[in-house]
């Protein structure tokens, strides 16, 4: 299974001619590989997988998705608690 998670450019610099960026994941800091978005911008969201962002996104898409990922982290098979 492959997952690609929203993150928050949070500083944009060049390393090996690369175009970088050290992105937030809702509070774990990163770096990442911008070169697939070369549009990208500070404050832009990105979704990045195995270190590269592959695609911007809105904030509020960022935010839902990030919602959805605390709540499958917080899912218990089994606990009808979870299942709400």
């Amino acid at each position: 299974m492959c997952l690609a998670v929203p993150a928050k450019i949070l500083e944009i610099y060049e390393r090996d001619n690369l175009k970088m960026a050290k992105v937030d994941f809702g509070g774990a800091r990163r770096e990442a590989c911008l070169d697939y978005v070369p549009e990208a911008k500070v404050g832009d969201y990105c979704i990045i997988h195995v270190g590269f962002a592959i695609s911007l996104l809105s904030e509020v898409e960022a935010q839902e998705t990030l919602a959805m990922l605390k709540e499958i982290d917080q899912f218990t098979p089994g606990d009808p608690a979870s299942m709400n």
